[in-house]
């Protein structure tokens, strides 16, 4: 295996009860109260860390995303990315996650949109990782040129 060059490391730490704790990063530019979905019997009312996954997700593939297209000199200037995460049990006494990325390329076509997402879903660092651990699936919405 190949050891990667690091060049960015972010940090952050949790305090309190967990999901119903807060978080914040080292440099102070994220300080969170989190809580727990009421669909998962909490308060709600606060962040949560699927929501925080999601964020982070969706603008690493939309960076990803607009990379790859301008190399493929396609105009991915009105893109749009939206990261869906679900949890729920894994059915070994765990929880697992499942990802749903639902992309806009509303100034290419569909084959060339469907071609834009899965080659940045090779490039994308988030997919890179969750890939043989999270189901992620790849929607190229309907908007698109003719």
């Amino acid at each position: 295996m190949t050891l990667m060059q690091v060049i960015y490391t972010a940090s952050a730490t949790a305090k309190g009860d967990g999901r119903d704790g807060h978080v914040e990063t080292s440099d102070g530019t994220l300080a969170l109260d989190l809580a727990v979905p009421k669909e998962m019997g909490g308060a709600g009312g606060a962040a949560n860390p699927e929501q925080l996954f999601a964020a982070g997700y969706a603008a690493c593939f939309h960076s990803a995303l607009r990379l790859v297209g301008r190399r493929a000199k396609a105009d991915v200037s009105d893109s749009v990315v939206a990261a869906e995460v679900g949890i729920g049990p894994n059915g070994s006494g765990g929880f697992g996650l499942t990802v749903e990325l639902v992309v806009d390329l509303p100034a290419v076509s569909r084959e060339t949109a469907e071609q834009i997402v899965e080659q940045a879903h090779q490039v994308c660092p988030y997919s890179n990782a969750t890939r043989g651990n999270i189901d992620v699936t790849l929607t190229v919405r309907e908007t698109l040129a003719a």
